[in-house]
Formats: C-alpha cells, sequence, structure tokens
C-alpha cells in the first residue's frame, strides 16, 4: 500500500491551472488526512476561469483561488513535493535534494494551449483533471484507505 504523505505541495508555472487543480482533488479525494499545497514558480493574476468550471464539475471549489508562489514557502517544510512543469522542477528538485525530502516530477500538459470551440477547449482541461487524478490515486492509493 502506498503510504500518505502528511504534507504536500504541487508546483507549477503560474498557479492559475495544474497546480491548484491537483491541490484541490487531492483534497477531495483524501480530506484531512494530509495538508496539502499549491504554488507557482511566478503566480499572477487569478485562477483560470475554465479549471473553476471544470473543477466545479466534480465538486471542487476553486472560484475563490488566489495564485501564490513559492516565496512564503518552505519546501523542505513538506513531506513530499510534485512539480508539475518541466520549469518548475529544476527549482524543485535542488531545494529539496539536500533536505532528503520526496519530489517527484508528473509531467502535465498545459491545457490552456488548446483551441477551437469553448467546448473544445474544456475537454482539455477535463483531461487534464482526470490525468492528475489518476497519477494521484496512482501513487497514494484509492481514498477509501485513508478513510
Amino acid at each position: 500500500m502506498a503510504r500518505l504523505p502528511g504534507s504536500l505541495l504541487f508546483v507549477c508555472n503560474l498557479n492559475r491551472v495544474r497546480s491548484p487543480m491537483a491541490a484541490g482533488l487531492t483534497r477531495k479525494l483524501y480530506g484531512d488526512a494530509i495538508r496539502v499545497e499549491s504554488c507557482g514558480l511566478e503566480p499572477t493574476g487569478e485562477i483560470d476561469p475554465m479549471v473553476a468550471v471544470v473543477m466545479q464539475e466534480v465538486g471542487v471549489d476553486l472560484f475563490d483561488h488566489q495564485p501564490r508562489g513559492l516565496g512564503g514557502l518552505t519546501l523542505e517544510a513538506f513531506d513530499m513535493t510534485i512539480a508539475l512543469t518541466a520549469e518548475a522542477w529544476a527549482p524543485v528538485r535542488a531545494a529539496v535534494t539536500a533536505s532528503g525530502a520526496k519530489a517527484d516530477y508528473w509531467q502535465t500538459e498545459d491545457p490552456t494551449v488548446g483551441e477551437g470551440s469553448r467546448e473544445m477547449r474544456l475537454e482539455a482541461y477535463r483531461v487534464a483533471r482526470r490525468t492528475l487524478e489518476a497519477r494521484i490515486v496512482a501513487c497514494f492509493g484509492p481514498p477509501a484507505e485513508w478513510e
């Protein structure tokens, strides 16, 4: 059985799409069994509206999410840090290597680059959501194990 870390940090570029999506899914799946945070390398603006919509479809409210950066966080304070972009992987790996904390890189496609109708673009976000959820469950096990 996988071991659920006590604290987990997801890192992406802007903290507007992938990392808040992953954090929201993890909270939904495991509740209070894990402390989950998210941040970006260069946080900017507000949550991507498409993220808020596709997350609401699965019962996760991200409409009030405010992007935040690495600045106020100590990566070594987390049991595990997961980078979701290639740009985030290098600083995450460098920061946690000396501390012995666990780090991983989950390459996650950027749904914001999709084109087409609104529905086609939303589907790209849904694919990212399903991919992240599958990775989370594969890494930490079925949520029922942690209830």
